[in-house]
């Protein structure tokens, strides 16, 4: 198993494409700490799947990521609980569609502290066990309109973008250090996210995409298992993956 003995953070674990991730390194060996906000009984259905199909370690943790303390007293509990975190994953997030004119500063300034400010913070916040280790993977979930921007989705694309930058610049800074960091920018999966969106929008991006369809959120995981096995992962430094069914090539 590629993840064998591996202790993991999954914020967002339980929906969607972090559901999907906390899964699949579970089913490599993983042991898996399950963040959720308000989604209890999903967590708890995950840690139980987990704990009866996989027989490795599962944790839910509960976490308001607008909260600095929220997020300090959840590393220190997975640590706790865990033994120590080897793989963190920040794919929890918000997203609102709103247009610049009719956006507030609050919306804004909302957006930027549970899509970028928290991430940040995690990072920061798990780096000094993984450093002392001398082995890390960070796996920061972004959005492919971090890459090119959204109608209605201004402070959104921007908070994401923030998240390729800082995860760049925080990959140059710890690399040497045995500590692997990079991105996944998802493109349209079907989660209750997407499903928000209007009808007519939903069929014109189908009709733009090369693959002809959206991706599944269990279509994500194996990027997020890629990067942080080892040796599968050991190369990739800064990057960001784009699993987006062709609607961004870079």
């Amino acid at each position: 198993m590629k993840l064998n003995r591996k202790r993991a953070l999954v914020t967002g674990g339980s929906a969607g494409i972090g559901y999907a991730i906390a899964w699949a390194y579970a089913k490599e060996g993983a042991d898996v700490a399950i963040h959720y906000n308000a989604s209890e009984k999903s967590a708890a259905e995950l840690k139980e799947k987990i704990e009866r199909e996989c027989g490795t370690r599962a944790m839910c943790i509960q976490a308001d990521l607008d909260s600095d303390d929220a997020i300090r007293n959840m590393v220190a509990s997975v640590t706790q609980t865990l033994g120590r975190i080897d793989i963190l994953v920040c794919c929890a997030g918000i997203d609102q569609k709103i247009s610049v004119s009719d956006m507030t500063m609050e919306d804004f300034d909302r957006m930027i502290r549970i899509d970028l400010r928290s991430v940040v913070l995690c990072n920061k916040l798990v780096l000094p066990a993984m450093l002392e280790q001398g082995f890390g993977r960070i796996i920061n979930v972004t959005s492919q309109l971090g890459q090119i921007g959204g109608i209605d989705t201004a402070h959104y694309s921007a908070a994401k973008a923030g998240v390729i930058a800082f995860t760049k610049s925080l990959a140059r800074e710890v690399g040497k250090r045995g500590v692997n960091v990079n991105c996944i920018a998802p493109g349209p999966v079907d989660t209750r996210m997407f499903a928000s969106n209007p009808p007519e929008w939903i069929a014109r991006k189908l009709g733009e995409l090369p693959l002809g369809r959206i991706g599944q959120a269990h279509e994500v995981a194996p990027a997020a298992v890629l990067l942080a096995a080892d040796p599968d992962g050991n190369l990739f430094v800064g990057q960001t993956l784009g699993p987006n069914c062709g609607d961004v090539m870079l």
